[in-house]
């Protein structure tokens, strides 16, 4: 007798219809068994400088490791895409991402957003803007962003954006280092995962979120220090700001940061980050994080100590 395990995907024996014929059977067995690639730990630096060349043309660089994950659309992480956005001086990129929202990070130049709730963004702005219609980018100086959107989640489900599930959302760079500036003058506890700005909004105010599903934090690391080793189940695409000297350890292997470059936390991985240099660091987080929130699964929890 076989075991119910070496069964193959059944089908059905006489289906009287197109729609019975799509039908297909598992068990208890097979059904469970699914082997999917790993989320690699990766470094984007070679994206990162194909965008900021002196000679590329405006438009969008993907962090895209969909190969390795075996994913059938663009994605840096199973449920997140994120990219650069190069505009160069005077020119216009017209988005129309299948995504709830988009947010971004203004690397460098200085533009407009187009409309009639648009505004002007500059260097070290954050910015979040609503997915379900098209938005333009206009640059008055050479410009980079670092955008981090949801369409893997909505690619593998085949869903569309709700309509205005997020609203337009300037963080400009002065009212970030003036909330940076009074986290300062508080103290922490144990619990305390670190020294961060989360960042919000009025309509997901109760839920700490920037985007239903989506986190942002601002993490600071002093000199010569390192946030705790620990995990969660969330993955995490990090984007290195400022500092010198600095790595994260990710499941044993260490990752050297870059300024400016993308580095991947894969979901469920023990991960710490180190700060050798004299200056303090910073770097922003985004995490499919609002989805494990919604389903009570983040598992964030601290580990024993990691040397970096």
């Amino acid at each position: 007798m076989i075991d119910m395990a070496d069964l193959p995907v059944q089908l059905p024996a006489a289906p009287a219809s197109p729609a019975a014929a799509r039908a297909r059977f598992f068990n208890s067995g097979n059904a469970f068994n699914i082997k999917l690639p790993p989320v690699p730990a990766a470094d984007f630096a070679a994206v990162l400088a194909a965008a900021a060349a002196p000679d590329a043309p405006t438009g969008l660089f993907a962090c895209d490791q969909s190969g390795a994950m075996g994913c059938a659309f663009p994605a840096t992480t199973p449920l997140m895409l994120a990219r650069y956005a190069r505009i160069r001086e005077g020119d216009a990129l017209a988005l129309a991402l299948h995504a709830t929202g988009l947010i971004a990070y203004v690397l460098r130049g200085a533009g407009a957003i187009a409309g009639p709730e648009g505004f002007a963004w500059g260097a070290g702005d954050v910015v979040l803007l609503p997915g379900d219609r098209p938005v333009t980018l206009r640059a008055a100086t050479d410009a980079l962003l670092w955008i981090v959107t949801n369409e893997p989640m909505l690619a593998l489900d085949g869903a569309r954006p709700g309509p205005a599930a997020v609203a337009p959302v300037h963080y400009p760079a002065a009212e970030i280092e003036r909330q940076l500036a009074l986290l300062a003058t508080t103290t922490t506890n144990p619990d305390t995962s670190g020294l961060a700005l989360i960042f919000s909004s009025d309509t997901l105010e109760a839920g700490r979120n920037i985007a239903p599903t989506l986190t942002l934090s601002l993490n600071t690391l002093p000199p010569g220090e390192a946030q705790p080793p620990h995990r969660h189940n969330s993955a995490a695409i990090t984007l290195a700001l400022r500092g010198e000297d600095c790595h994260s350890l990710v499941a044993g292997q260490r990752c050297p940061w870059t300024v400016g470059s993308t580095l991947v936390t894969p979901p469920g991985e023990p991960h710490s980050h180190h700060n050798g240099g004299g200056v303090g660091a910073r770097f922003l987080i985004v995490q499919d994080g609002g989805l494990h929130y919604h389903a009570r699964t983040m598992g964030f929890v601290f580990l024993g100590q990691q040397t970096g």
